[in-house]
């Protein structure tokens, strides 16, 4: 369904078995210091609790769910500053944005989309990226899930490799690729993962089959659809900010071959009410099968 309202960004309204749970803004207008590119916000769980923020305070460049990578051959797709080796976090002129090309399918329930990645008049990147919503069973009701999946195809005829402030020196800082910034709450949500991880400490920094945030009243329960997505560590913050990523690179620069493509899909299910881990663990089984192959 098309979601145009005046004055504002054309935009595509997703349902879950006819509920509203996500708005997605493929034509954002935002300023080049933002990296411009297409988002997912508001995304709400089925009885209508945002679990998105965008353009907070505290990181205006943060736009709800999408893609969004600090350094792509030497271009800024996050937004705000670059971190420069050392140097640090610097304010430089180097933002790229993903401009959206046009829809290859467009449903209620989902949509798959062609995106172009340009930095300084050059394309560096076509994405055909893939996001489908359905229902999730956990014993009761409340929980559909989010499938996003992204495929990242060199075009510039030369090998072209993604980076993160950890990758050009800042420790602990792999951030890039997939990443969900949800709404601050008066106590920061609980982090747990398939791993028996609790808190950030344990958990950023590191691959799990599934790893869930949960605040009092809605829980997110991220995972890796395929072995290379389930490869990659999860960035995770609750204390500074509430958000999660599946980290591209981590900790080595990924490289990108001419006409090569880099696939990653992850799974988010949307639950109304604080999980626990016995309940997540049910949710984190359907999400992936690790038998797929992409």
């Amino acid at each position: 369904m098309n979601g145009s309202l005046p004055n504002r960004p054309p935009s595509t309204v997703l349902r879950c078995d006819g509920r509203p749970v996500g708005t997605y803004t493929h034509r954002p207008q935002l300023p080049e210091g933002l990296s411009p590119r297409p988002y997912l916000h508001p995304v709400r769980t089925l009885s209508g609790i945002t679990v998105t923020e965008s353009r907070p305070a505290d990181h205006p460049h943060h736009l709800g769910v999408g893609m969004a990578v600090p350094d792509v051959a030497g271009r800024n797709f996050w937004g705000g500053r670059t971190y420069v080796r050392g140097q640090g976090p610097t304010e430089l002129d180097n933002h790229g944005s993903q401009r959206h090309l046009g829809w290859l399918l467009r449903d209620p329930d989902g949509f798959v989309e062609e995106l172009s990645w340009v930095a300084g008049g050059r394309q560096i990147l076509l994405e055909r990226r893939t996001v489908a919503v359905r229902t999730v069973s956990h014993g009761a009701d409340g929980c559909w899930a989010l499938d996003f999946t992204t495929a990242l195809t060199n075009v510039t005829g030369e090998t072209v490799t993604l980076g993160s402030p950890a990758t050009n020196g800042r420790p602990g800082a792999g951030y890039g690729g997939f990443f969900w910034r949800a709404p601050r709450r008066p106590e920061p949500p609980r982090v747990f993962s398939a791993d028996g991880g609790e808190g950030e400490a344990a958990v950023h920094g590191r691959p799990s089959d599934w790893l869930a945030l949960a605040a009092e009243d809605w829980t997110l329960v991220f995972a890796g659809a395929t072995g290379d997505t389930r490869a990659d560590p999860w960035f995770v913050r609750t204390g500074d900010y509430p958000g999660v990523g599946s980290a591209l690179a981590w900790d080595r620069r990924l490289a990108i071959a001419p006409a090569d493509t880099v696939t990653r899909r992850i799974v988010t299910a949307v639950a109304d009410g604080r999980l626990d881990r016995e309940a997540a663990a049910r949710i984190g089984a359907q999400l992936s099968d690790k038998g797929a192959t992409v």
